[in-house]
């Protein structure tokens, strides 16, 4: 799923002049657009301005307010998914503090019951070692540093919250990707293996000579079936469109098909760790 954070901006921006657009043609006024959809003209206003972000309830009220045609409504929705989804840039992430995104991943996952992680080139700050995730951030501004090791250290605390399900599916790169010394990357392994063992937790691995997909491959999360992120080096993109969720969550199920998990996997990360030590 190619992510492409001009495109997201550039959406915003068209279903707004769009949806403004139709409301002209149909000869309504945002007063009598307002009444008919059961909104405030200033909320009208502000979606048509590009100021607010409309739900995709808003916009399938609005083209029925407008008697939108069903090929028209179809465009619109189409262009009313994109614009749903959100683009966090890692630049301006790590401006804002890396504490405010642990914070807020926090929130998530204390309002979550069942987590899916597809890890394609690292593993995740919850399965990750200390030493793992002080070296997974040494890009970031060297005084965010150690709070930010801090607060991912103590996220991991969901992980022993048993009313919580998670599920992850590593690749072999995610596993053996060298980003610490090798004895450093055996426990790191190691500790992949010990948390396999706890009964709210399902790691699943998927070898190198394993074809599990036809199409590019993306880092992704969900969280239950009402958010999921998509994650690329410069960002990350949130999706809330329950059709986007829905297809992540089909193409996860598939991926686990193909995934060792238990005493198979286990067996794996032994070996992949003794290579670490030898």
């Amino acid at each position: 799923m190619a992510i492409e954070p001009d495109q997201l901006d550039q959406s915003r921006l068209e279903l707004a002049a769009m949806l403004k657009h139709l409301r002209k043609q149909a000869g309504l006024s945002g007063v009598r657009l307002a009444a008919r959809c059961n909104m405030s003209q200033s909320k009208i206003s502000r979606i048509e301005g590009s100021k607010l972000r409309p739900s995709l309830v808003d916009v399938e009220q609005i083209l029925r307010g407008v008697s939108a045609s069903p090929a028209v409504a179809a465009e619109v929705m189409a262009m009313a998914r994109i614009a749903q989804t959100e683009w966090q840039d890692r630049k301006a992430l790590h401006r804002k503090g890396l504490d405010k995104k642990q914070l807020e991943l926090a929130g998530l996952e204390s309002a979550t019951t069942e987590f899916r992680y597809f890890l394609l080139s690292m593993t995740t700050g919850l399965l990750a070692t200390p030493e793992y995730i002080r070296e997974s951030i040494v890009h970031a501004p060297s005084a965010q540093q150690a709070k930010a090791v801090g607060m991912k250290l103590e996220r991991q605390v969901v992980l022993l919250d048993r009313s919580k399900r998670f599920t992850f599916l590593l690749t072999e790169q995610a596993v053996r990707y060298p980003l610490v010394s090798p004895d450093a990357m055996a426990m790191q392994v190691d500790h992949l293996a010990s948390l396999s063992l706890q009964a709210n937790i399902r790691i699943g691995v998927l070898p190198i000579g394993v074809k599990f997909s036809n199409v590019p491959l993306s880092t992704f999360t969900i969280y239950d079936d009402r958010l999921a992120t998509i994650e690329t080096d410069l960002g990350a993109a949130v999706f809330r469109d329950p059709k986007d969720i829905g297809s992540l969550i089909d193409r996860f199920t598939l991926y686990e098909t193909h995934a060792a998990f238990d005493d198979d996997a286990r067996e794996l990360l032994a070996e992949w760790a003794w290579s670490f030590r030898s």
